[in-house]
C-alpha cells in the first residue's frame, strides 16, 4: 500500500500538465498502463490551436470553437480556454520547449479544418505532441513517482463520506497494488480502441471512464464521437492517421476517377468539420469506392510531414504518385465524466482531466487542435485548485470491506475484435435506429449489469479490459439512442438534421448512483464560478 497527495492516472497532455504545476512539496504518483510517451498526446500531430497570428484574436477562436461544436459547447468553457491559449504557448516557449519558426524568427501557423485563420502552433513539421511530451517528461519533478505497466482497475470508495480515496492496479507480472491519496485524478483519454478503425494507441479504450461510472460519476454526451476523415488505409486497415495539417497545406479529397468529393458538400470544402468530412468519404466506401487524399500540389511534402512520410514509406506508399488511400476512423471522444473547469466531478475526491473529461468545451464536433490546448488549460486549472486548496491535514483512508461478489456469467465475454467490429458497424460514422437497438441487444447480452456490481479482481487484465470497453460501449449506444437528432459526431440516419427546438445544448447525463438533480446543481454552480 502506498500513499500519497495526488495520484494521477494517465500520462498523456493534460496528466504531466498537471504533474509539472503541482506544488513540490506535494506528494505525487502517477500510475500509467504503458509507458509514459504511449499516449494520444504523443501520437498528436497537428499541434495546438492558439490566437497567435497578427489578424487572428481570440474570439475569433472561439467562434470558430462554437460553429465546429454545432453550438452544443458551454460557450462559458469555450471562452475561458480560447482566451488562455496563447499564454499557454508563451510558457512553453518561456520554458525552452521549441516549435517550429519561420526565418524571421516567428511561429509558423498552420491551417486546420473549420478554422477561419491559420493559427496551429507545431513543433517537428507533423510531431507536436511528441515534442511536448518528451519536454514535459524531462521537466516533471524528480521527486514526482512514475509507475508504468501497471492497469488501474478499481476505484476506492469511502461510502460513509462518499469519496474516492484510491485505486487497485495490478502490475504486468499479476502483483496488485493499492494507491491512497485527497485528490484521485483520472487522466486516461478517450475510448477509441472500440472502434476497429482508429488514431488512438493501443491502450485508449474507455476504461477510464468506466471507472469513474462504477464508482457513481456523472458521464455526460457519449454520443458524440469524432471520426477524423484521413487514417491511411491500408489492406483493409487503419494503420495511422494522416492529419487535417496535410488538407491545409493544400492536399485535396478524391475518389477513383480523380474527382474531388468535397466540392459542393460545404463552403469549406475539403477543410469542412471533420463530422461533415468524415460523413462524406463513408457514403463513397458504402458505396464500394475508394478515396484518396491528393497530395500533388505540397511543395517540400517531407519536410513539412516527416512523420506521415515514415508512415507512408513503411507501408510501400509512393509519395511521388500523389496519392494517399484514406479511411476515416474514432479519433476523439467530445463527452466523458462530466466536470466543471477545475476537473472535478461528481463524486468528492475524484477529478477528471484531458478527453476523459468532458467540460462541454468541445460541444458535438472538437474544433481540429483544441485537444491538446485543453490538455494544457485544464492541467494548468486542476493544479492551481489543488495547490490552493490542499489540505496538511494527515489522510488516514478508511476502506470498505472489499466485495466478495463472483464473476460469474453466462457466456464468455466477446473477444476485443468482436467488440471493435460490432461498434463500427452500429455505432460508427453513421447510425440508424436498428443498428443501434441491435448493438443494445448484444451488449446487454453479456449482462453488462453485472460487470457493474461484480469484483473484478481476479479477471486477467485483458478480461478486466473488456468488460470495462463493454461499459463504456453500453454509455455510448444508449445516449445515441435517446439523441434523436443528428448532431456534429452523432448522425442517425433516421434523424438526419439538427433539432433545435428539442435538443440544442441539451446534455444526456448518465449516472448509476447519485441524484442527477443535486449532482447537476454542484457542477453547474462550479461552472458560473
Amino acid at each position: 500500500m502506498k500513499t500519497a497527495n495526488v495520484i494521477i492516472i494517465g500520462s498523456g497532455i493534460a496528466a504531466l500538465q498537471l504533474a509539472k504545476s503541482l506544488r513540490c512539496d506535494l506528494n505525487v504518483i502517477i500510475l500509467t498502463k504503458s509507458n509514459v510517451k504511449n499516449s494520444n498526446s504523443h501520437f498528436a500531430q497537428g499541434g495546438v490551436a492558439a490566437a497567435m497570428g497578427e489578424n487572428d484574436h481570440p474570439h475569433k477562436h472561439y467562434e470558430d470553437t462554437l460553429e465546429a461544436g454545432r453550438f452544443h459547447n458551454n460557450p462559458i468553457a469555450v471562452r475561458k480556454l480560447t482566451a488562455e491559449a496563447p499564454s499557454l504557448i508563451h510558457s512553453l516557449i518561456d520554458e525552452g520547449c521549441l516549435f517550429d519558426k519561420g526565418k524571421d524568427g516567428h511561429l509558423l501557423l498552420g491551417m486546420e479544418g473549420a478554422h477561419s485563420e491559420h493559427r496551429i502552433v507545431h513543433s517537428g513539421g507533423d510531431a507536436t505532441g511528441k515534442t511536448i511530451i518528451q519536454f514535459m517528461a524531462a521537466n516533471v519533478n524528480p521527486q514526482i513517482e512514475i509507475i508504468e505497466d501497471i492497469f488501474v482497475f478499481d476505484l476506492l470508495m469511502d461510502e460513509l463520506r462518499k469519496t474516492c480515496i484510491g485505486v487497485r492496479g495490478k502490475y504486468r507480472d499479476g502483483r496488485k497494488e493499492s494507491f491512497f491519496a485527497e485528490h484521485i485524478v483520472i487522466a486516461t483519454g478517450g475510448c477509441g480502441q472500440l472502434f476497429s478503425y482508429t488514431s488512438n494507441a493501443e491502450t485508449i479504450a474507455g476504461d477510464g471512464i468506466a471507472l469513474a461510472y462504477k464508482v457513481g460519476a456523472e458521464i455526460t454526451d457519449m454520443e458524440f464521437i469524432q471520426f477524423h476523415p484521413t487514417l491511411l488505409y491500408i489492406d483493409g486497415k487503419a494503420v495511422g492517421l494522416v492529419s487535417e495539417a496535410v488538407r491545409g497545406e493544400g492536399g485535396w479529397l478524391v475518389a477513383e476517377d480523380g474527382n474531388p468529393i468535397m466540392d459542393g458538400i460545404h463552403p469549406l470544402g475539403d477543410l469542412a468539420p471533420r463530422h461533415i468530412v468524415s460523413q462524406t468519404i463513408y457514403r463513397y466506401l458504402k458505396a464500394g469506392k475508394q478515396v484518396f487524399l491528393n497530395i500533388s500540389k505540397i511543395n517540400g511534402f517531407a519536410k513539412r510531414f516527416p512523420t506521415i512520410t515514415a508512415l507512408c514509406e513503411k507501408y510501400g506508399i509512393n509519395l511521388m504518385k500523389g496519392l494517399l488511400p484514406v479511411v476515416p476512423g474514432s479519433h476523439f471522444l467530445m463527452g466523458g465524466i462530466k466536470t466543471d473547469l477545475l476537473g472535478r466531478s461528481s463524486v468528492k475526491g475524484l477529478y477528471a482531466i484531458g478527453e476523459a473529461a468532458c467540460t462541454g468545451v468541445h460541444g458535438a464536433n472538437r474544433l481540429a487542435s483544441n485537444s491538446l490546448l485543453e490538455g494544457l488549460y485544464m492541467g494548468k486549472k486542476l493544479a492551481e485548485w489543488i495547490n490552493k486548496s490542499h489540505s496538511h491535514k494527515p489522510f488516514t483512508p478508511k476502506l470498505n470491506k472489499e466485495s466478495n461478489q463472483q464473476m460469474v456469467f453466462s457466456q464468455p465475454l466477446p473477444s476485443t475484435t468482436q467488440i471493435q467490429r460490432s461498434m463500427m458497424d452500429h455505432v460508427g460514422i453513421v447510425r440508424t435506429k436498428e443498428g443501434l437497438a441491435k448493438q443494445k441487444a448484444w451488449l446487454e447480452s453479456f449482462e453488462i449489469n453485472k460487470l457493474l456490481h461484480a469484483d473484478i479482481t481476479e479477471l486477467p487484465t485483458e478480461e478486466a479490459l473488456k468488460a470495462f470497453m463493454l461499459i463504456t460501449a453500453c454509455l455510448i449506444t444508449d445516449s445515441a439512442i435517446k439523441r434523436t437528432e443528428s448532431r456534429g459526431g452523432h448522425f442517425r440516419q433516421d434523424f438526419p438534421y439538427e433539432n433545435d427546438n428539442e435538443w440544442l445544448r441539451k446534455q444526456i447525463i448518465q449516472c448509476r448512483l447519485t441524484e442527477k438533480d443535486e449532482a447537476y446543481e454542484q457542477i453547474k454552480a462550479a461552472l458560473e464560478t
